[in-house]
């Protein structure tokens, strides 16, 4: 049976009622839904805050002064606010929205690939998502870096010490996801932080299977970027966050121009506005904004120590019922405290598909 004191008050199976789609039956029976890694139901709240915004001050941003605007302008300001509030950061000048993560990582690789120089090196790991892959080795291409790749061992675990040994004079960028998408397993960003600047690295973490399950401060674990997605923490699909530091994003160039991120512009010239718009060009995904915004509302209403105490209940009997089959393998075998709730096993003989 499942049991957990929660850290504050909070019921699990009461917010159940909250996620409208859970109510459907497939194949006759009740939907259970196992996917969130890949994205996550939305709650009503966050549909409703959607919807609030399409039938109440539909509008543009930042570009009007009648009612509608300037309402749907608070609630993106406001979006804005309560992302730097949920993650740390210093204000909400650090936080530039995206489409997604990946484009938050390829705006980070993007932007370096100008300032590095061949044989400059970018640490990764061997447990990277492919997007926060792919864009390095598209710079390195571009640039002749050399991208070098941090081992983990039989559990799926990063080992410090041989990490440390990896980062030289000529590591420019340590690029780490935080937790594993394929293992669940949770990395010591905060020391590899220290390690890598400690060698004057910039370090840009991958928060996509973090953020939305356990709690994040950017400033506590010293993060130079952080990129995670609206879609896996509740939120609509199309938003993303890139999170920087405020000396770093001032010295970056904009990766995207028209719109917003003009300061001033002629036909000989142009100047940017300044942070975090300069990194958001055009019309912007207003109503994801607002939907990302709910979303976070009802996470700190439940309170992430709470997620990440569920998480931890729920991955811990998941594990063990498995290994008590006996023709299941499991990997990264690492304590239920140590990971996210991704389990990944293999029923032996039995094809994945099946």
């Amino acid at each position: 049976m499942l049991k957990k004191l929660y850290r504050k008050e909070w019921n699990p199976n009461a917010s159940i009622q909250d996620f409208p789609i859970l109510s459907r039956k497939v194949n006759g029976k009740k939907l259970v839904y196992l996917d969130s890694a890949a994205t996550s139901q939305k709650p009503r709240q966050v549909i409703q805050a959607i919807t609030g915004y399409y039938e109440g001050y539909n509008s543009n941003v930042h570009r009007a002064v009648h009612k509608l605007s300037e309402e749907a302008t608070d609630a993106y300001d406001g979006a804005h606010e309560k992302t730097a509030d949920f993650i740390g950061a210093s204000g909400y000048d650090e936080i530039a929205f995206t489409k997604n993560t990946t484009e938050s990582l390829n705006i980070i690789a993007n932007n370096f690939a100008l300032k590095l120089k061949p044989g400059d090196e970018v640490l990764l790991t061997r447990m990277e998502h492919h997007s926060n892959i792919v864009p390095w080795l598209n710079a390195a291409k571009t640039r002749g870096l050399k991208v070098k790749y941090a081992e983990i061992d039989p559990d799926g675990m990063i080992d410090l010490e041989e990490f440390k040994k990896m980062v030289t004079n000529r590591t420019k960028v340590v690029s780490v996801t935080q937790a594993s998408n394929v293992l669940g397993t949770i990395i010591p960003v905060k020391e590899i932080a220290e390690i890598a600047h400690d060698k004057n690295a910039v370090v840009s973490i991958d928060g996509a299977q973090s953020v939305p399950h356990i709690p994040v401060d950017v400033r506590k674990i010293d993060a130079d970027f952080l990129s995670f997605s609206g879609h896996k923490m509740l939120g609509p699909t199309g938003i993303g966050v890139l999170y920087g530091k405020k000396e770093l994003l001032d010295k970056m160039e904009p990766y995207s121009f028209g719109g917003d991120m003009i300061s001033e512009v002629t036909y000989e010239d142009a100047t940017w506005n300044e942070l975090p718009w300069k990194f958001e060009s055009g019309t912007p995904n207003i109503a994801g904004a607002v939907g990302l915004a709910a979303a976070i509302d009802y996470l700190k209403e439940i309170g992430m120590e709470n997620v990440r105490d569920h998480d931890e209940v729920l991955t811990k009997y998941t594990t063990d019922r498995l290994m008590e089959m006996g023709n299941v393998d499991m990997y990264g075998n690492v304590p239920a405290n140590k990971k996210v709730g991704v389990v990944s096993f293999n029923v032996k003989g039995v094809h994945s598909h099946d």
